[in-house]
């Protein structure tokens, strides 16, 4: 599936998640979190295999620069000047291409922690929302704030999508590194602006429900399903 297919997909995924929903339906949001986790996932994948490729092209240029160097070692410290001159013309378009590679491989790997913590923010989001629906402390009127709090935070974090396939489609198209890095940097600051916005709320709607427990027994149960220590 092209990008560009990709982005429409995360673009209905967010219409879908900002529609509102009765509470009977509100579960029918997982589903739709899960074709997103899907595609993060797959992004996560092609960037894996683009980073082997990748790695196995630096270990290939940086084979043939120790043999460069070898040769170099060899020479007469007279014929060193001469020598080196010549061979900064002859593979300048290799060192070159080694640092690209070495630039690329950096972006990708920035792209795929990216999109780990995008996989991580959705897998929070059901584990606590499941357990939040399931929690007698709160009540109907509750969960529905709760649940328009979830849908703004992950609203704002399927936006990362459409940025993560701006920067991978730019290596097949004309895009300054500066521009490149801005983009990763702000994906970066906003996913993990989401991610920590959802797991304090979590902790908040949690201690709420602790606050609420009426016996020492009570606040063990609500521990051990909480998964507290």
């Amino acid at each position: 599936m092209k990008a560009k297919k990709k982005i429409t997909i995360c673009l209905l995924c967010l219409l879908l998640i900002s529609t509102p929903t009765r509470p009977a339906e509100k579960v029918a949001v997982i589903p739709i979190l899960e074709m997103v986790k899907a595609v993060a996932k797959k992004v996560i994948k092609a960037i894996d295999l683009r980073i082997q490729k990748l790695q196995n092209k630096t270990i290939w240029l940086q084979n043939a620069q120790k043999k460069i160097e070898n040769i170099l070692s060899k020479l007469k410290l007279d014929e060193i000047s001469d020598w080196t001159q010549k061979q900064k013309d002859l593979y300048k378009d290799y060192y070159e291409e080694l640092a690209k590679v070495k630039s690329i491989i950096t972006y990708y790997q920035r792209i795929k922690d990216i999109s780990q913590k995008q996989v991580r923010l959705v897998d929070e989001y059901e584990r606590a929302w499941s357990l939040f629906q399931k929690d007698a402390h709160f009540n109907a009127s509750e969960l529905d704030y709760m649940h328009s709090v979830y849908s703004g935070i992950l609203n704002e974090s399927l936006k990362n999508i459409d940025q993560i396939f701006l920067v991978l489609d730019s290596f097949t198209t004309q895009m300054s590194d500066a521009k490149r890095i801005e983009i990763i940097n702000t994906a970066a600051g906003q996913i993990d602006t989401n991610y920590n916005d959802l797991t304090l709320f979590n902790r908040q709607n949690i201690m709420l429900s602790l606050q609420r427990a009426k016996t020492q027994h009570d606040v063990k149960s609500l521990k051990k399903f909480y998964g507290i220590p």
